[in-house]
């Protein structure tokens, strides 16, 4: 897959637009935001009545977040219930697609979008949730009741997102829970040392700015799918937001630093093992994987054990990837006619970071202990816009602004500034999984003393830096769901451990010792 050099890079106009950030390095020691993670992603929020969407445009297609919904699924039944929930991602956008191209027409014939869309897509999910049911109560002795109330979709509008009240697009609000953060702990509580606040309230989304690459935000960008011009907002009118976090006695002041490289040999695919493991596609959006090179939808431990690394040390073959970042400027990759490009509604030239930074940190209040070997974390959440913002928990800024920290927008960097793309993942860990049913609850995030809550331990905290040197404007946007809109709230990070056992006690000692590591 083509991507843009290095070179290429260096010549474009101005090399602004910069990604905020969820801990940065300053003085000496970290600064925060705040990152939270709320009780727990569940169902999608109500539909909007009939009265509510009276003369509003619908954009995209809401439905239930299916995983949050089920009980504990049992080990036996995982590989089919997974299967059964990436057939119903791959419902979703296959329904979304007929939703785009016929979108006028149902805005004004509000039947045909229940005949030809969201009643077939009722019926699929049905059926979809019917075999959930019976591959749990095939090992589990009782099938879970109520499933069918998660198969309902509706139409919404781009202003109605869930979790965000009015849909003014304001940046993080300092309780509202929108980090894109993957665990919660139950209690909205934040990543352990993130304990500052990102207020950047009352931005307008930059309107007036001239999107400069081939597309308009304005009309939607990428063909209507999105983002628009209220999803950016220039980072000189964000109120500078980072705290300090507070360090504690006995607290693990070490860092842990790992080289992986920034993707230069092209490793993509639109696959997810830890979410969607065995099914091709299940991202339905391209991934920038460095670290282990085994990682497909089919890679098994063993294969991620074997696998080749791009790390520098080689004792990391652990997995680091995260959806791709684009120009809109209407140039497209190889991939415009394949799965997680083109046909999954993303377009655009890939752009290839120009600094990663993996740093594993400690805790505020203790000693950490070593993550298990093959320990999976996801942290955001790629339906965010749809779901709500309980689990969002990526962070966007602009290098030399990295004290304003956005959630729900996109960043408009000035000349000699770059973007940021921040995500600190859990630091808690239940002491006995390496991954649980919803792949979220046996990680957490810290509370708010910095404490991990009842029956989990501090594990070190992966730090993840994305910088891009791209053109000023609003003429990028990350990877997603087709019916996700590109929204920056969407944005995540996936981990899968495979550190050697003798580099992990190394890095481990480092952190708990108070120095800095390599």
């Amino acid at each position: 897959m083509r991507r843009t050099s290095r070179k290429k890079r260096s010549t474009l106009a101005n090399r602004a637009i910069a990604a905020s950030a969820a801990l940065i390095l300053g003085g000496g020691g970290l600064l925060a935001v705040n990152v939270y993670a709320s009780a727990g992603e569940g169902p999608s929020g109500s539909p909007p009545t009939r009265t509510q969407n009276a003369g509003r445009q619908m954009s995209t297609i809401d439905c239930p977040e299916a995983v949050n919904g089920l009980p504990e699924v049992p080990d036996r039944a995982r590989g089919e219930v997974d299967r059964e929930l990436a057939a119903m991602d791959t419902q979703i956008t296959d329904a979304y697609r007929q939703f785009a191209d016929r979108q006028e027409q149902m805005a004004q014939d509000p039947g045909l979008a229940e005949n030809a869309v969201l009643g077939p897509l009722r019926s699929k999910r049905t059926a979809s949730l019917d075999r959930i049911g019976i591959a749990i109560g095939r090992v589990g002795g009782e099938r879970p009741a109520g499933l069918e109330s998660l198969a309902g979709c509706s139409l919404r509008a781009d202003d109605s997102r869930p979790g965000n009240g009015d849909g003014d697009g304001n940046s993080s609000d300092g309780g509202s829970g929108d980090g894109d953060g993957g665990q919660d702990d139950g209690q909205g509580r934040d990543q352990g040392q993130n304990q500052g606040r990102s207020e950047g309230q009352g931005q307008d989304g930059g309107q007036g700015q001239d999107p400069g690459q081939g597309e308009d935000p304005g009309q939607g960008g990428q063909g209507g799918n999105g983002p628009e011009a209220s999803d950016f907002v220039d980072i000189q009118t964000v109120q500078p937001s980072v705290d300090r976090p507070r360090q504690r006695r006995g607290a693990s002041r070490g860092t842990f630093t790992t080289d992986c490289g920034l993707n230069e040999n092209g490793k993509f695919n639109p696959d997810n093992v830890i979410a969607a493991p065995g099914v091709s596609n299940g991202a339905h959006h391209m991934h920038d994987y460095i670290g282990n090179q085994a990682n497909d939808a089919f890679a098994s431990d063993d294969d991620l054990a074997d696998g080749a690394t791009t790390c520098r040390n080689q004792g990391d073959r652990s997995t680091y990837y995260w959806p791709v970042l684009r120009l809109q400027n209407g140039q497209n990759e190889n991939d415009v006619d394949a799965d997680g490009g083109g046909r999954d509604q993303n377009v655009g030239e890939i752009q290839t970071p120009s600094e990663v930074t993996l740093k594993f940190v400690g805790s505020p209040v203790g000693r950490v202990t070593a993550m298990p070997r093959f320990l999976r974390i996801i942290t955001g959440d790629a339906k965010a816009f749809t779901n709500g913002d309980a689990n969002a928990n990526a962070s966007w800024s602009c290098t030399g602004f990295e004290d304003r920290q956005l959630k729900d927008k996109y960043p408009i960097c000035p000349e000699g500034s770059q973007v940021v793309r921040t995500f600190a993942f859990q630091n808690c860990w239940d002491g006995q999984n390496t991954d649980s049913a919803n792949h979220r609850t046996h990680v957490a995030f810290a509370q708010d003393d910095g404490r991990c809550p009842s029956g989990f331990r501090a594990v070190p905290q992966l730090v993840q830096r994305i910088v891009y040197d791209v053109p000023p404007g609003p003429g990028f946007a990350v990877d997603s769901f087709p019916e996700q809109l590109h929204k920056p709230i969407t944005d995540h990070g996936d981990f899968i451990n495979v550190f050697d056992e003798r580099l992990m006690k190394n890095m481990v000692r480092c952190i708990n010792d108070g120095r800095r590591c390599r």
